[in-house]
């Protein structure tokens, strides 16, 4: 919505190095490497398989079949692949085939959650967790013994890697980086992953018959074994959001878990939950917002409205006018709010 941009530009103006690091946490690194910023992506994969238990199992009660959920399931992500390559082209735009670029953001949020959902649906519990621990290690592998034509095989650099290869062969249109896209093909293997852990989150949420508070115990538990196993990968497979390292997606499952851990006690268990109304209020529409900007300019509704604000703000106008267009966002998600639009894939 924009808040990484306010605080980047905050950090431009004050040139210290407090803001300087607190900025950095804001921006993706380039290859190897973590930040906060590359939470947002994997942490809402992990939240739309946990919903996954909930939904499917309601409908199954209901009395649908396997197939009629699985058509939904993949319908569903069909759409998201439809909706990311839409917002590549940043609208709906007549080019030539060749001149889109097919993989996005939402497309592998949407394959990941079409294979992560067959496997909950067609799998036995324990199969589930070992399909997680395959997918990760089978990636690895891959990378590890293969390379692009003149490198080395297990090359993890961005011209060497394979996966950065088979994207330059086998994906249509163009690539986000030339030589790689930062969310091509291969990497959807561990994006499975990512949201199957969410999936066996959520299976255990539901259906354990362990107490709450002994449940929010064993998510912190696994969280920090997941985060120390990502830490330790990373010695032989480096942390890496553009491949979607497998190091990269246990450190961030770790990371999930915690997080849900720490707000299923505060709103669930201890039954804190005003606070969270600015939140809820994104959340009930987050593929709106996500793909909005593309047909709404908030910033310039913002300068319209509130371009006074930024000029008593005087030398912070900048980040301040930032915030507004958070601000003017916000207001039109809650607008829908209060209306009960929710706009669903």
């Amino acid at each position: 919505m924009g808040i990484g941009s306010v605080i980047v530009r905050m950090a431009a103006i004050e040139n210290t190095p407090f803001w300087s690091g607190f900025a950095a946490q804001f921006e993706h690194p380039y290859w190897n490497g973590f930040t906060l910023w590359d939470m947002i992506f994997p942490l809402f994969m992990f939240l739309s398989g946990m919903s996954s238990p909930f939904s499917i199992d309601k409908q199954l009660e209901s009395g649908r079949t396997r197939k009629q959920i699985l058509w939904k399931v993949v319908k569903r992500g069909l759409i998201l692949i439809l909706l990311g390559i839409i917002y590549n082209t940043k609208g709906i735009e007549l080019r030539p085939l060749t001149e889109y670029r097919y993989a996005s953001v939402l497309g592998k949020i949407g394959a990941s959650y079409v294979f992560a959902n067959i496997i909950y649906l067609y799998a036995k519990p324990n199969a589930r967790i070992v399909w997680y621990g395959a997918l990760l290690i089978g990636y690895w592998l891959l990378l590890k013994f293969t390379a692009a034509p003149g490198f080395p095989a297990g090359d993890l650099t961005e011209a060497g890697n394979f996966a950065s290869y088979f994207d330059r062969i086998v994906l249509p249109g163009v690539l986000s980086r030339e030589i790689h896209d930062t969310v091509g093909l291969l990497c959807t293997i561990t994006g499975v992953s990512t949201t199957l852990l969410g999936v066996l989150a959520g299976s255990f949420l539901k259906k354990h018959p362990m107490a709450p508070i002994k449940k929010t115990l064993w998510f912190c538990i696994a969280g920090v074994g997941l985060i120390l196993l990502g830490l330790l990968w990373n010695l032989d497979f480096p942390i890496n959001k553009n491949l979607w390292s497998s190091s990269y997606t246990v450190l961030t499952g770790g990371i999930s878990l915690l997080l849900f851990a720490l707000f299923y006690y505060i709103i669930d268990i201890k039954g804190y939950y005003k606070w969270s109304f600015f939140f809820r209020v994104i959340g009930m529409n987050s593929i709106f917002i996500y793909l909005s900007p593309i047909f709404i300019n908030y910033s310039y509704i913002a300068r319209a409205g509130l371009r006074w604000v930024g000029q008593l703000a005087g030398p912070y106008e900048a980040p301040v006018m930032g915030l507004c267009t958070v601000f003017v966002s916000w207001l039109v998600l809650y607008f829908m709010y209060k209306k009960k639009i929710f706009i669903k894939v």
